[in-house]
């Protein structure tokens, strides 16, 4: 049973997935990008940061000129600095990060715990001051002391921030120890909603996501295809899926566009989108071996946890080495020739040599050649 829940995507493709090394988006292609994440649903985009330069910040203004529904945000350091060029770009709504372990205030700003209150105190109070929807950005807050956090979390509250970003910015949690850590903070600080930020260095950006979920965010950032510093973050297609298919959970994302976006980022990107990727590869739904073949072509929910139509995929039948009978058939069927069981198992053979000598699943013409090559041994049988 899926219920509807108040969960917000914070989509940050334009901002920290610009920050994978390497890869630059034009401006038409972010336009390109935020009009794609508006038309599905996506209810805010993260859209860059104005601290970079005036071409940065003509591009934020590009954003903002298109008047879309997603609430834009910017990031920026926790400095009034940063803040008011922000403001000069047109957004209402911002992001102010600030370091929060005490690796990063003491080894990086060579800071300590009050410098780090105190700038959020004149940040904030700033922001607010102006009118701005805030999300306080806790980098490395992972890493941080819990109870430092909290103290972060009522100077939130008492100067009217939004929200607090909680990054794993590493990517060094797990969803037990997320979920741990914004259960306590939602219950020492109620009146602030929390919003998770996930890295994949250990490959558990989306289920860390999720935890924090289930754990009381209300928000959560994401990236298509999972783009961002060095793994990459939380992918928006796993999350959304992963919400409604294993949490019951179900954000109004329109899913059906999701390959279309998916492919439309690894274009800009310049990063292939591989074809085993989760959620929207190409093959995610292609199905060989003989006993999954069989199973799914008689009722797909055999083998599949959803409808591939439902993130704009199509069910594919691939005949090669571990094939069955059925998906011969099936195939075959689809090159308008139709086969008895009989007739497929002659072919078979010769059907899993060729993938060997290949080294990959067949073509249609390498299949129709495989076909009309044993014609006769099909009459014969």
């Amino acid at each position: 049973m899926t219920t509807t829940n108040t969960i917000i995507i914070d989509d940050t493709t334009l901002r920290d997935g610009e920050q994978t090394a390497g890869v630059v988006f034009s401006l038409r292609e972010k336009l390109a990008i935020a009009r794609l994440l508006d038309a599905i649903g996506v209810q805010e985009i993260e859209c860059g940061i104005p601290a970079m330069g005036e071409e940065e910040r003509d591009s934020i203004r590009a954003l903002v000129e298109l008047g879309m529904s997603a609430r834009l945000l910017t990031w920026n350091r926790a400095l009034v600095s940063e803040i008011r060029a922000s403001m000069e770009c047109g957004v209402s709504a911002v992001d102010i990060s600030l370091s929060v372990s005490d690796q990063m205030i003491f080894r990086k700003l060579k800071k300590d715990r009050a410098a780090v209150k105190e700038q959020l105190k004149v940040a904030l109070g700033f922001a607010k001051e102006h009118g701005l929807y805030v999300s306080v950005g806790g980098e490395d807050a992972s890493r941080a002391d819990p109870g430092f956090l909290v103290e972060l979390l009522q100077i939130t509250r008492e100067l009217g921030g939004d929200r607090f970003r909680f990054c794993d910015t590493l990517g060094i949690m797990n969803p037990f120890s997320i979920y741990d850590i914004i259960a306590r903070l939602r219950a020492a600080v109620p009146e602030v909603e929390i919003e998770v930020h996930t890295h994949n260095d250990l490959g558990m950006a989306t289920a860390n996501a999720i935890a924090g979920i289930r754990a009381g965010a209300r928000f959560v950032n994401t990236t298509v295809n999972g783009l961002g510093e060095r793994a990459g973050n939380a992918a928006l297609e796993e999350v959304v899926m992963g919400l409604k298919h294993s949490c019951g959970i179900e954000t109004g994302i329109e899913t059906h566009r999701f390959r279309e976006l998916s492919l439309m980022v690894a274009k800009a990107s310049c990063r292939v989108l591989p074809t085993w990727k989760a959620v929207v590869g190409e093959r995610v739904f292609a199905h060989e071996s003989g006993l999954h073949a069989d199973g799914v072509l008689k009722d797909p929910h055999n083998y599949e946890g959803f409808d591939p139509a439902e993130v704009g995929l199509t069910r594919q039948i691939v005949v090669g080495k571990h094939s069955g009978a059925s998906g011969v058939i099936e195939r075959y069927l689809k090159l308008g020739i139709i086969l008895s069981r009989d007739d497929a198992t002659l072919l078979l053979p010769v059907v899993r040599h060729e993938a060997l000598r290949h080294k990959r699943d067949l073509k249609d013409r390498e299949l129709m050649k495989i076909y009309l090559d044993g014609v006769e041994l099909l009459r014969e049988a």
